[in-house]
């Protein structure tokens, strides 16, 4: 806590029952094309579904939470078509990889500092290990695996960034949180993409953040329209979970939002030269998604605003060198233009006298 992390916790080394779907759900395709979730060990063994394919050493799992919310409203309350919409976690000025791995890093160094013998193991990192890390926070306490799959927290809610050290230390664990979700099920009835095959696991390769960050090329046509207005990433699951109505905002300074990347104008990004997207993003995890797949998100999110002033934009984009990017950008005009010819008659219809107010 003394090194700015909002909650922390052990969690015991074992083989936790969550783990063993692993490998189900790694051959049912919902992991989509992200390829470092299929690593395996010499021996063919899923890396993530067991610590000790990855790390034998380790004997205990310390898991710290960043709180990243911020006093702006939730994706489901801003409805303005011309604009889109860059998932919370990326507004801030600092990349919170590098925020929580310093901090991390620290606290790396004071077990080191702590324990007696001078050959302990330790390992930190965020996002980048072989883990699933929302399965030790559950038994570190962080709080509960949610039907949508994030850690939620009773008091802080589930806007978390995690942050995981293993180490050789046999470390007193701590109890993991029951489960709170009840019968709620509005993060799945939210989803536009019906990624939730059933309650506690995601179909990845439906979700709109994978589709928006993860997903190289062409996106189906089908989850196209669901895909709504978001530029990278998503949060609706989030928006509408109860637990997040009254989620403090964070007090940490570095996850601060950026105004420019709160809902920012459709056109603005339509209209973006790369040198502007590598300064514009310059620390920010939007950058993952790189220059190409970002416009490709434009174009989808400017097809389902239906707002025809986008069609100069759209026909740059059309002609783009990327044939990804011009491919979604010709999808996006014709399904504009098939909105005007379906509005339009309506809107020249004249006035008759049986229309006429009494």
């Amino acid at each position: 806590m003394e090194l700015g992390f909002d909650l922390a916790g052990v969690a015991p080394v074992r083989e936790f029952q969550e783990l063993s779907h692993f490998e189900a759900w790694i051959t049912a395709g919902f992991a989509g094309e992200m390829k470092y979730l299929h690593t395996r060990d010499q021996a063919g063994h899923l890396k993530r579904s067991s610590l000790a394919n990855a790390a034998p050493w380790a004997r205990s799992v310390v898991v710290c939470a960043s709180n990243y919310n911020c006093a702006e409203p939730y994706s489901t309350k801003m409805p303005d078509p011309a604009r889109g919409w860059i998932s919370r976690y990326a507004w801030s000025k600092a990349d919170y990889h590098d925020v929580v791995l310093t901090r991390l890093r620290a606290l790396e160094a004071r077990i080191h500092q702590l324990c007696s013998d001078p050959d302990i193991r330790t390992w930190s990192y965020v996002d980048t290990g072989p883990i699933v890390e929302r399965i030790y926070a559950k038994y570190a306490g962080i709080g509960w695996i949610g039907k949508n799959t994030c850690i939620i927290n009773q008091q802080v809610g589930s806007w978390l960034f995690l942050g995981v050290i293993l180490t050789s230390v046999p470390l007193l664990p701590d109890l993991p949180a029951p489960d709170r979700c009840g019968t709620c099920t509005r993060c799945l009835d939210a989803c536009p993409t019906s990624a939730f095959p059933e309650p506690y696991k995601l179909d990845a390769s439906r979700c709109i953040s994978y589709l928006t960050i993860e997903k190289r090329g062409s996106i189906p046509e089908e989850l196209r329209h669901p895909m709504g207005r978001h530029l990278f990433g998503c949060d609706i699951c989030q928006d509408v979970c109860p637990w997040n109505r009254k989620a403090p905002v964070s007090t940490n300074a570095e996850f601060l939002p950026r105004e420019s990347l709160v809902n920012p104008p459709l056109e603005t990004i339509a209209a973006m030269t790369i040198e502007q997207f590598r300064e514009t993003f310059r620390g920010s995890p939007v950058k993952r998604t790189k220059f190409p797949g970002l416009r490709r998100n434009c174009a989808i999110a400017m097809g389902n605003s239906g707002d025809s002033r986008f069609l100069p934009y759209l026909q740059t984009l059309a002609e783009d060198a990327d044939p990804v990017v011009a491919e979604h950008a010709r999808w996006a005009i014709n399904r504009i233009r098939a909105r005007l010819s379906t509005v339009a008659p309506a809107s020249r219809r004249q006035i008759s006298f049986e229309d006429a107010p009494s």
